[in-house]
């Protein structure tokens, strides 16, 4: 989960606090110490109380395989949300734009889509014909929508007629083409394939691939 949220950008240790919810501070510092020791991330003092964590390039060459299993946990192995789980609106939005460019999900045409997330939570995700980019606040889009980071697991967690369905009862905004843009854009209507036998193997971690897929916040036990 840290080298996920660092994948993002540098850190400080309050900002991996906010979006590790359930982890100690004290299972923090020993993880990040060890992600240190280990030559993946190092640390930037900027100030008396200012440290920033970033990746080394030893911990940036695993973006390719934390996307492979943020890509494989979304098609195999997503579930509903489990009672009482953090789950962060931003490291969700940052999932839902690695899976999209990693699976090489395209379209004819431009789109922007506006996620609200109660009053003060809003992402808009762009495809400009070549890229897909998240950034936070909104703007004019083909599709809003009104959820809430709990609501969008179990968005994501659909087949693509259950995506439809769920458009169908939420709060949104768009025309019939637009939101089955959206409802298609996941899984296997893209081309899934069926896990192999060395994937079906890695089921053992399926917790994990859950939590990278969509920003979730496990307790530190489950490692």
């Amino acid at each position: 989960m840290i080298v996920r949220d660092l994948l993002a950008g540098p850190r400080r240790f309050n900002d991996l606090r906010r979006s590790l919810s359930s982890i100690t501070p004290r299972w923090l510092s020993a993880r990040l110490r060890a992600l240190e020791a280990d030559g993946i991330l190092t640390r930037d003092v900027a100030g008396e109380r200012e440290v920033w964590y970033r990746l080394t390039a030893k911990g940036q060459a695993l973006e390719p395989v934390v996307d492979a299993l943020l890509v494989w946990g979304m098609d195999h192995a997503l579930g509903l949300p489990r009672r009482e789980e953090a789950i962060h609106p931003g490291r969700t939005m940052d999932a839902t734009v690695r899976y999209l460019t990693h699976r090489r999900t395209r379209a004819t045409r431009c789109i922007t889509w506006v996620f609200r997330f109660g009053d003060d939570r809003t992402y808009t995700i762009r495809f400009d014909g070549t890229r897909w980019t998240r950034q936070r606040g909104e703007a004019a889009a083909d599709v809003v929508v009104h959820t809430s980071p709990e609501e969008w697991v179990k968005f994501l967690s659909a087949d693509v007629e259950g995506r439809r369905r769920w458009l169908q009862k939420r709060r949104v905004t768009g025309t019939r083409q637009r939101l089955d843009e959206l409802a298609t854009a996941f899984g296997p209507a893209y081309g899934a394939s069926a896990p192999t036998p060395v994937e079906a193997r890695v089921l053992a971690t399926e917790r994990p691939l859950r939590e990278i897929a969509v920003g979730r916040n496990p307790p530190i036990r489950q490692f």
